[in-house]
């Protein structure tokens, strides 16, 4: 899976440089995100502006970076969602749990 790693301010903000989240590569997304809170990374922001499909495994894997980032007094958000992604967020509910950012303008404003 090809992802990038900016820290901007105090947040690690992951670029998701895939156009699919799915059973395939669902399982590397999810131990990148574990590795980063392990490492003393909680304040997370994962930009999906480049993923056009998400599928269970790919909700699951970001479910459980958000509950493991949470466990460590931090938080993991979603920012550039295209609407097919945020259908996905929205059908689950899990648009409830998930703060999502039109961009990462929005959630920088949003974390100060």
């Amino acid at each position: 899976m090809k992802l990038k790693l900016e820290k901007i301010n105090d947040c690690s903000v992951i670029f998701i440089e895939e156009e699919r989240i799915d059973a395939h590569n669902s399982g590397e997304l999810k131990a990148y995100i574990l590795q980063l809170i392990e490492n003393g990374d909680v304040n997370i922001i994962v930009q999906l502006e480049n993923v056009r499909f998400i599928d269970s495994s790919g909700l699951g894997a970001l479910l459980s970076g958000h509950k493991n980032a949470v466990a460590k007094s931090g938080k993991l958000g979603l920012a550039c969602c295209r609407q097919q992604v945020l259908s996905m967020f929205e059908l689950t509910r899990l648009n409830r749990v998930f703060e999502i950012y039109t961009d990462l303008n929005e959630a920088f404003e949003n974390e100060a």
